[in-house]
């Protein structure tokens, strides 16, 4: 005889004792770095041991061992997610998701887990890198793109963008533009707004901040090259996607 299951709503702790969960921004940020190919971003986060910090992320298990565990498999299909839709194939990706799962599945103390963990975040973003430069078909375009993935935060003129490759900014601004189809600075300002856009979805940084973390001349600037890019300003892209819109933008709830 099949009985139908009866739904009963789970008991939470009391107020006070329930653990005060810090909001994904930073998390969301790392995913979108693993995906984007910014291994700076991803090594600096591993470097500050920000997967083994358990402040604010919630209480899985009463075992800091198993708990880790557990939000080792939640990082690894965000990141899996992430990168799947960042062009990355899907049977890689969750090959390679299972198979550092596998991996940690064999660790016996906590920092085996952060280190195989720093191994998955390296191992995809890495790939990620690579495909990345993929639509570049010589050495020197590959090496220029992988120079503006490296600096994006900072201001790339053409000239030193040339400079650091060893190619004159002729050669280069006429090759770039022949295999990406667009020009090196138009390149530089689409990829500046894609850290833009992350950041205005996944951080609570306000747009000054913004403007000068990826060195804008000023907020104008900035609202003026993001507007031509995704053809809305940053406060309206962010009151339509902060956090994929799972809370409520601070600003329209005060």
């Amino acid at each position: 005889m099949n009985v139908e299951p009866i739904w009963q709503p789970v008991l939470l702790e009391e107020e006070s004792a329930v653990t005060s969960h810090r909001e994904p921004g930073e998390e969301f940020l790392f995913y979108r770095s693993v995906a984007a190919g910014l291994i700076d971003a991803v090594q600096d986060n591993c470097s500050r041991g920000a997967f083994e910090n358990m402040e604010g992320v919630g209480k899985l298990s009463d075992n800091p061992v198993t708990n880790l565990r557990y939000h080792f498999v939640v990082t690894a299909a965000m990141i899996t997610r992430f990168c799947m839709e960042g062009g990355m194939p899907l049977e890689e990706a969750f090959g390679l998701s299972d198979e550092y799962i596998r991996r940690m599945d064999c660790c016996t103390n906590m920092a085996e887990i952060v280190y195989v963990h720093d191994q998955m975040a390296l191992d995809f973003v890495c790939r990620m890198r690579h495909l990345q430069k993929n639509i570049a078909s010589s050495k020197q375009v590959a090496q220029a793109i992988d120079y503006i993935y490296v600096h994006i935060m900072d201001r790339i003129t053409v000239n030193e963008l040339a400079e650091a490759i060893n190619i004159s900014p002729t050669h280069l601004s006429r090759i770039f533009k022949q295999e990406t189809g667009i020009s090196v600075s138009e390149y530089i300002r689409q990829r500046k707004i894609d850290m833009a856009k992350n950041l205005l979805r996944f951080s609570n940084y306000d747009f000054v901040e913004i403007a000068v973390m990826l060195s804008y001349s000023s907020q104008s600037h900035f609202i003026q090259h993001f507007r031509s890019q995704t053809g809305m300003t940053p406060k309206a892209y962010r009151k339509q996607n902060y956090l994929n819109n799972w809370n409520v933008n601070r600003e329209d709830a005060t």
